[in-house]
């Protein structure tokens, strides 16, 4: 498990838009191909199109890359958008995610805003979403998108 102090969340720069767009075709690839919709170049290309290093945190781990999160306001105003969250291979399934998602909620839940993501057909992070109060909102063949509403701040906090 990773403990509070060796993992933290950089601001992302416009130079980090390559080895995120890297890290994104290595971590979608096994699920946008069982989906049949995995396109070696669109796969990059669309986090080139929409990267957004004002609203995108690097994860840094021990001081080294280890992913990326990005949250901007929904395109209503009135929540967040939680999208390209990334881990490298080798820091997943060990709690990295969850710490990192758990303090983004933590402070979408201090602001009273709800969050919403989407989540490829059939991919284990579904799970990860689920048991930090994502519920299912809708879907179509290919996405699930989720939705967790703010959680009220415990007393003492």
């Amino acid at each position: 498990m990773y403990g509070e102090t060796n993992w933290a969340l950089r601001p992302g720069r416009p130079e980090d838009v390559e080895p995120i767009a890297e890290l994104r075709a290595e971590v979608m690839r096994e699920d946008l191909a069982r989906l049949g919709r995995y396109d070696e170049h669109r796969v990059r290309q669309r986090l080139r199109d929409g990267f957004s290093p004002a609203h995108t945190s690097v994860i840094e781990l021990d001081g080294a890359f280890a992913g990326c999160v990005t949250v901007r306001p929904d395109e209503d105003g009135d929540g967040l958008h939680l999208e390209h969250f990334y881990l490298a291979p080798g820091t997943q399934g060990r709690g990295l995610g969850t710490a990192v998602l758990r303090e983004l909620l933590d402070r979408a839940d201090a602001d009273g805003v709800t969050v919403r993501l989407v989540v490829l057909q059939g991919s284990a992070a579904r799970r990860l979403y689920e048991r930090e109060g994502f519920r299912f909102e809708s879907e179509d063949p290919v996405d699930v998108l989720m939705v967790r509403t703010p959680r009220p701040r415990a007393a003492g906090r």
